[in-house]
């Protein structure tokens, strides 16, 4: 069984070129990229589309592609399962963030500090693809 999951590399124009949004989650105490489980009969685009909004307040414009990462993750029986995340980059096109019980703060980095501060190695992985080119051009 595979959980199936979307999300994306947030972004929008800085003065000194794109910063990312991340999202601390306090239920894990990390910051990763913003994420979540699909629906049931959702796309993967929508549900990128529809975390990103619900995580970080903000609607976004769906870019490149940037792949899929699959982990192992505990199923609510305690089993051992994988979790595949699909990933896009995303422009914030709109919105602002309001605190609540499962992002408590977002914060928007140049993607060198972004990269420093992530919880995963995973999240960095996606993140290299945006800057290698999945990001803005």
């Amino acid at each position: 069984m595979t959980v199936e999951a979307a999300g994306a590399v947030l972004w929008r124009h800085a003065d000194a070129g794109v910063a990312v949004a991340l999202v601390h989650r306090p239920k894990y105490d990390d910051w990763s990229l913003p994420k979540g489980k699909l629906d049931p009969g959702e796309g993967l685009v929508e549900a990128a589309q529809r975390e990103v909004g619900e995580e970080t307040g903000h609607q976004a414009r769906v870019g490149a592609y940037l792949g899929c990462i699959t982990y192992p993750v505990r199923s609510a029986d305690g089993r051992l399962i994988d979790k595949a995340v699909h990933y896009w980059a995303m422009e914030a096109v709109n919105g602002a963030f309001t605190p609540g019980r499962e992002v408590d703060e977002l914060r928007w980095l140049p993607p060198d500090e972004a990269a420093a501060l992530l919880s995963y190695a995973r999240d960095r992985e996606v993140l290299d693809r945006f800057v290698t080119g999945g990001g803005p051009r």
